[in-house]
């Protein structure tokens, strides 16, 4: 899972087009070459790997023709269709949804279209059963196209979604698209020298849901701790590093770089390779409730960034070349994150292994997680059909998305980069934005007065 309140991704501020090309974003039928958010300064590959038995270590699949070395690709998005979406939409039903372009008329080539089509499978059994916040579906509405998913033949997953799918933009539809990756760092399993804890979960974490105690608090949780008879906020970073919850929380092992580190609770899952080869991976367990601070923002407007370092990899040769400052900064996000041993793949916001270049992570109340979506961006490499699987801490709001792209070299190259802008496209079971705008006509989508999604059924 992404990082939740740490993180999603650490915004990875524009590297601009280096060209253009026209139309819109077209598809590709063959490599191309190219250019995910959050920062992990690497070792070179070394010996081959050696992993715990059913644990994954392969590279992401190369489904965007992605290349070393990594490079940006200009492309140029489709326009969003023009309306006036409200100010404080608080979910895409009061954000307004339009109708897009045929499904069947967007760019999407066959290799996406297939890899979206096995990660749409896996999204199935949540979609039909989880109650939807972005009040735009009801667990109905997904069935026919879930049930559709058995008989598809070999090929046929660019006509499955033209057949069973309508666009439908959200607001102004005008996206913004990060990304992250899943990291490798150095580590240990015994305490060295200069090494950081990757702790566990604190035994004295609580996790408080408010909405048991008032209806006007639902949906509304915190984490704290107990101190006497009184509920308080939780260690934030300094205090951890400084040994605040020695003998309250697990090691499960030993980062080398406390920076990689740092960028690995970012990104919320990734790769410990031990010294002996070996592999251990971790994911997110949880997290200390502290608010998120993206400290790319902070040393941009502090004049810390020369041009060309806005990248994840400039701010991690920054931080390096500027230990004891380093460590102030990121310090200045009180957010921590605990994590868990992994077996397989990393997994998503919905308990369900997340797919280099084909999950995304969105705004649950924007997005109905497990969706498909279609981003067309000033970047060939990300635009194209995505699935909502994953959520994080910074990917709030409509048309904000964190794109993930797996494990290796060009994985992080390309995340680092990463911020893609153009439109965005749902891609909602067919009658969906009909049946919204006849409720809208009707005073009765609920979230048009509280914000609140449109009834289950």
């Amino acid at each position: 899972m992404r990082s939740k309140g740490a993180g999603a991704s650490a915004l990875a501020l524009s590297i601009l087009l280096s060209a253009c090309v026209g139309g819109v974003a077209p598809p590709r039928s063959g490599p191309a070459p190219v250019d995910d958010n959050r920062e992990s300064d690497r070792e070179p590959a070394r010996e081959p790997v050696r992993v715990h038995p059913s644990r994954d270590t392969g590279a992401s699949p190369n489904i965007r023709g992605i290349q070393m070395p990594a490079r940006i690709v200009g492309a140029v998005p489709v326009l969003p269709v023009p309306v006036i979406a409200p100010v404080t939409p608080t979910n895409a039903a009061t954000a307004g949804v339009v109708a897009g372009p045929a499904v069947a008329s967007l760019p999407i080539d066959d290799v996406q279209a297939q890899s979206a089509l096995a990660a749409f499978v896996t999204s199935c059994p949540s979609l039909v059963r989880r109650n939807d916040a972005s009040g735009l579906t009801r667990g109905a509405d997904w069935q026919p196209a879930c049930a559709a998913t058995v008989s598809v033949p070999r090929g046929g997953a660019r006509n499955f979604f033209a057949q069973w799918f309508e666009a439908a933009q959200v607001g102004d539809g005008k996206a913004f698209a990060t990304g992250y990756y899943e990291p490798e760092i150095a580590g240990s399993l015994e305490r060295r020298d200069g090494y950081a804890p990757i702790y566990g979960r604190p035994n004295d974490l609580i996790d408080v849901d408010l909405g048991a105690f008032s209806t006007a608090l639902k949906g509304k949780k915190v984490r704290g701790r107990v101190d006497r008879s009184n509920l308080v906020p939780y260690y934030d970073r300094t205090a951890i590093e400084q040994g605040a919850i020695s003998g309250r929380a697990p090691i499960l092992a030993w980062a080398r770089d406390p920076i990689e580190l740092f960028f690995l609770q970012i990104q919320g899952s990734g790769r410990l390779r031990l010294p002996d080869g070996e592999i251990l991976r971790v994911g997110y367990a949880t997290q200390n409730g502290r608010d998120y601070t993206g400290i790319g923002a902070l040393m941009k407007s502090r004049g810390l960034l020369q041009p060309g370092q806005t990248s994840m990899q400039g701010i991690v040769a920054w931080l390096h070349a500027h230990p004891a400052e380093g460590q102030a900064i990121m310090r200045e996000n009180k957010s921590f994150v605990f994590f868990r041993e992994l077996e397989g793949a990393p997994l998503g916001a919905l308990g369900l292994p997340v797919t280099g270049q084909v999950s995304a992570a969105a705004d649950v109340k924007f997005v109905p997680l497990g969706a498909p979506v279609f981003l067309s961006l000033d970047r060939q490499d990300a635009s194209g059909l995505w699935i909502a699987q994953d959520t994080g801490g910074a990917i709030k709001g409509s048309n904000r998305f964190d794109t993930f792209w797996g494990a290796g070299p060009a994985a992080e190259s390309t995340a680092g980069g990463m911020a893609g802008r153009g439109t965005a496209f749902l891609l909602l079971p067919i009658g969906t934005v009909q049946r919204l705008n006849g409720q809208r006509v009707n005073g009765q989508i609920d979230g048009a007065q509280d914000g609140g999604p449109i009834p289950q059924p």
